[in-house]
């Protein structure tokens, strides 16, 4: 943990950091508020602060805070991508979806991802390196302040697999519940992830009530071999096991990410499969239309196809809903305005 990057300490670790500098506990909760509450950009905004403990802030914590480069916004529904970029001068993307229940923000957890699945726009270059708890919370933050609107929502579903960057996940996870933070229910968090069983395990031991998502996109290993490579290290089963396990320690219903791609996984006999498969589990499935990338011939299986799963699943009564396709007009889907970006420039 850099001891420099002061968006990306907790209150306690805050107040020793600013006791170095001759500083009583209080100015750690004024500025730790100012941080992560008020979602100021520049030390100057500390308006309580004497300019002189300002100055010293920014020679000592220079303040980590992203760019907006680019936003797209729909015209057929109020879904917003925007493009950030960070102090090196990479891009991430993240996405702010407008639903009945409130605003959702979905964030990237890394520049690039190492995980290979073939569907994914996010995976083609690799994985550049892991984000920053800060670099993580200030994507929200960020969206926040330029919509002007409360963040009520979080999923970490945008490019990276989280729990390859677990520390600096938990770290962000804690801050962002943080009751004097944004103080986020962590019941209104979803963190996804392709499916490594020791990490499914530890976080499950975390004791925070937040929603799992596991992309799944296959009834069985071998199909799964074919979309996602980390199926080649983790069998399915062992996925499985470790899902359950979550469920045992934390009581959160399971949700299964699964984009349906023709002629691949959206047979009936597939839809068949996966209800044995899950039969049984306090679970949700998300359909998902898969969204074709140029770099591979993935197509998308046809309405009444997902339909026909979808039927095949409710009759095993298992919770399913067709994921609203949001944002298609603006390619929201993960990775492809960081890849258009990257191949321009």
């Amino acid at each position: 943990m850099n001891n420099l990057d002061i968006k990306s300490l907790s209150l306690e670790e805050l107040k020793e950091a600013l006791k170095k500098l001759g500083q009583p506990a209080y100015r750690a909760k004024q500025i730790f508020e100012w941080l992560h509450s008020k979602l100021i950009t520049d030390y100057d905004e500390m308006t309580n602060l004497s300019k002189k403990l300002r100055e010293d802030l920014k020679e000592t914590f220079p303040l980590i805070t992203l760019e907006k480069v680019d936003s797209l916004h729909s015209e057929n529904d109020e879904t917003v991508k925007f493009l950030f970029r960070l102090m090196d001068n990479r891009v991430i993307e993240s996405v702010l979806m407008k639903y009945h229940y409130g605003n959702s923000v979905c964030i990237s957890s890394q520049v690039g991802c190492r995980m290979g699945c073939k569907f994914c726009a996010s995976t083609i270059g690799g994985k550049e390196r892991d984000l920053l708890p800060s670099e993580m919370l200030d994507q929200i933050y960020r969206i926040q302040r330029l919509s002007g609107e409360r963040v009520s929502h979080v999923v970490i579903m945008g490019t990276g697999e989280p729990f390859d960057n677990y520390d600096n996940l938990m770290r962000f996870l804690r801050l962002l519940t943080d009751p004097i933070g944004l103080n986020l229910s962590a019941r209104n968090i979803t963190v996804s992830t392709c499916g490594i069983p020791d990490r499914i395990r530890a976080f499950a031991e975390e004791g925070m009530p937040i929603t799992l998502a596991l992309s799944l996109h296959a009834p069985n290993n071998e199909i799964r071999k074919k979309l996602m490579p980390v199926a080649m290290q983790y069998d399915l089963s062992e996925v499985m096991d470790a899902f359950r396990y979550y469920y045992e320690k934390t009581g959160r219903r399971l949700t299964f990410e699964y984009s349906m791609v023709e002629g691949i996984n959206d047979e009936e006999a597939h839809a068949k499969e996966l209800s044995s498969l899950i039969k049984g589990l306090n679970c949700h499935v998300n359909l998902i239309p898969v969204n074709p990338i140029k770099e591979r011939n993935f197509r998308q299986t046809e309405s009444r196809r997902i339909q026909n799963f979808k039927n095949i699943l409710e009759k095993n009564r298992i919770n399913v809903t067709i994921r609203r396709e949001m944002g298609a007009d603006i390619n929201a889907a993960c990775g492809q305005l960081r890849k258009s970006y990257m191949d321009k420039n």
